[in-house]
Order: structure tokens, then C-alpha cells, then sequence
């Protein structure tokens, strides 16, 4: 299993969080993870691309001036993350 994507993964949504990264580090992060998404049915790597193409463009405009709240985004990531690794250990 790709525990250490899942670590890394999960580590970035931290990092976001605490301004610690910025949305396009975040997202090449994500994206990069072949491992993990290849392990996965297709539907989660199309949500995932879903759930970043919102946080990409909410990030053109000040925090929650846009339709795309950051922090629901990230929230929505972590669901995603967590609903992957129940994935992998089944």
C-alpha cells in the first residue's frame, strides 16, 4: 500500500492549513502521486482533479471571496484521503 503518499498527502493539506505551502506546490504534489491514484478506480483520481481545479481557481481571489472556499476544499481533500486509504486496506 502507498502509505507513505497517503503521509505525504495528508502532510500537505497540514502544510496549506498552516500557510506553510502554497495551492500550486500543493496541487503538483497531488497530482504526482502515481502510485497511489493507479491503485485507485479512475473515479477517485477524476473527484481529486475535480476538488483541485477548485481550489486552483479559488486561489486567483482572496480567501472566501470566491464561490470555493479553501478551507472546504481542504476538507473535502481529507474526506478524499481518508475514504482512499479505507480503499487500499480493503
Amino acid at each position: 500500500m502507498p502509505t507513505a503518499s497517503i503521509a505525504a498527502l495528508q502532510a500537505s493539506i497540514d502544510a496549506l492549513r498552516g500557510k506553510d505551502s502554497t495551492v500550486a506546490q500543493f496541487c503538483v504534489l497531488w497530482r504526482s502521486q502515481d502510485g497511489l491514484l493507479d491503485a485507485l478506480p479512475p473515479r477517485f483520481r477524476e473527484v481529486m482533479e475535480d476538488l483541485l481545479g477548485r481550489l486552483e481557481s479559488g486561489s486567483a481571489f482572496s480567501e472566501e471571496s470566491c464561490s470555493y472556499s479553501q478551507d472546504d476544499l481542504l476538507g473535502a481533500l481529507a474526506d478524499w484521503l481518508n475514504k482512499a486509504q479505507a480503499k487500499l486496506e480493503t
